[in-house]
């Protein structure tokens, strides 16, 4: 995911006095009240009434910041959040119970288990695509681990941002969750403060840049993290459905998704109808009104999209207009770009898609292969072999199969990244995991007792303690 945190130039400073904001959340946090079930549900049934009851608010927010609107703010942002929050409240008490486990015969008798504790203060710092998804999904994981929670949403979307600082206060424990509007300078103070864990999500350089203001205080962080994620069509797909479903990522919220597909790797048999295909779909998305370009969130990303499109050498087959003055992309096609163009060496992060064909499986896998680890990787293909193979040979964060960006949304999976694209995982169980301290606890009776394992051992003591201990 893109993000501007340090460079935003009409950013200020927040005037919130930081050590106390994080200092009063220790104090939240040593009392206790954020560890009972009990209040975690009433922290996640808030989120849900928040999404529900201010849908309209929320619409408006995005619309003013994003220019998206109310179906496609709804789709994009009220509906993953509330899924995730709902998904957590219904299982909550269930994650938080001790798990036992199985123990050698030479530890018995004993009992072994891993509780679940909270980790104490998160930071929970935003990225502005899908302001509300981004910043109330590590919530979700927050909360529901029992943690206090410090909200630091992105300053790119100063109306959400500042929705966000208006209503958690009146949704939430106000106590126990803190947001604070601000810039870089303002995630660099909060930093500074030793929090007991980080949840960043944004583009790769920042967040080299956060795990850096990490690092002083060995602060643990979860990146959620870019990456260009590729699209790998077989001859044997249905072109149809998957020209539909890579055109579709790429009108969505104007592309500007870090799991949209950042390119497309097409076997060359039918690379030619597989673009058809997908500049008819973008056509038909974009009838009537939808006719108009995309919009870009400010001019520092639109001028970097736009100038992916002046310097190309691909051939342009779909769109490639764009406007300064309302900050917009037409939907672009670009055929056989050259593969050390800015193009096809950065996260894209908008409505271009470049399209490459390729002889086999093999130079397919070779090229995503000698790129950096991707968020998400995409295989169009009816062949289980086929299939096999790209899940296997294709580090990606996460992968699907015939389709798009849908991993996202289930709260069943784990989402994250690997490499440069990320690290750490959240999303249902895992955020609670992620965001909790997994203590192993080993229970030992008085009885019985032997002497023989305590010193000064004899040569007979060793024999048999060798014996009872080996593997």
């Amino acid at each position: 995911m893109k993000s501007d945190l340090h460079a935003a130039p009409h950013a200020t400073d927040s005037p919130v006095p930081i050590p106390e904001v994080v200092a009063a959340l220790r104090a939240t946090y040593a009392s206790g009240r954020t560890r009972p079930a009990a209040w975690r549900i009433e922290q996640l049934r808030g989120i849900e009434r928040l999404l529900d009851e201010r849908e309209g608010e929320i619409a408006q927010a995005l619309a003013k910041d994003l220019g998206r609107d109310a179906f496609e703010s709804w789709m994009s942002d009220i509906l993953t959040a509330k899924s995730e929050a709902a998904y957590a409240r219904k299982r909550v008490r269930r994650w938080m119970r001790p798990r036992p486990r199985p123990l050698p015969l030479n530890q018995m008798p004993a009992l072994g288990w891993v509780q679940y504790e909270p980790l104490g203060v998160v930071l929970v710092i935003g990225s502005w695509n899908v302001p509300l998804t981004v910043t109330l999904g590590p919530l979700v994981g927050a909360v529901s681990a029992g943690n206090c929670a410090v909200v630091k949403p992105s300053e790119l979307v100063p109306a959400t941002s500042r929705l966000l600082a208006r209503l958690l206060p009146e949704y939430l424990d106000a106590d126990a969750v803190a947001v604070v509007e601000g810039d870089g300078r303002t995630t660099q103070a909060l930093l500074a403060q030793g929090c007991d864990h980080v949840f960043f999500t944004g583009g790769t350089e920042i967040g080299r840049k956060i795990l850096a203001g990490a690092a002083p205080h060995l602060t643990p962080v979860t990146l959620e993290l870019g990456g260009r994620n590729p699209a790998i069509v077989m001859r044997d797909a249905d072109l149809a459905v998957t020209a539909r479903r890579i055109a579709w990522t790429k009108v969505f919220i104007s592309g500007q998704s870090c799991i949209a597909a950042d390119y497309v790797l097409v076997e060359r048999a039918v690379r030619d109808e597989l673009v058809d295909r997908i500049v008819d779909s973008l056509n038909e998305f974009r009838s009537g009104e939808a006719a108009r370009g995309m919009r870009i969130i400010n001019e520092r990303q639109f001028d970097r999209l736009a100038g992916y499109l002046a310097n190309t050498e691909a051939a342009v087959v779909c769109g490639g207009g764009t406007d300064r003055a309302t900050l917009t992309v037409e939907p672009t096609v670009l055929v056989e770009p050259g593969p050390e163009e800015p193009v096809m060496r950065e996260e894209i992060f908008g409505p271009i898609l470049p399209v490459l064909a390729v002889d086999s499986l093999d130079e397919a896998t070779a090229f995503v292969n000698a790129r950096p680890k991707p968020l998400a990787a995409y295989v169009f293909t009816r062949s289980a072999q086929t299939r096999r193979r790209l899940l296997s040979e294709v580090s990606s964060g996460g992968a699907v199969v015939n389709h798009l960006t849908l991993q996202e949304v289930v709260p069943q999976l784990p989402f994250g990244g690997v490499g440069t694209s990320g690290m750490g995982r959240y999303h249902g169980r895992w955020g609670f995991e992620t965001l909790s301290h997994r203590k192993a606890v080993l229970l030992k009776p008085f009885k019985p007792d032997p002497r023989f394992f305590y010193p000064p051992y004899t040569d007979r003591t060793i024999k048999t303690m060798r014996r009872m201990l080996r593997a």
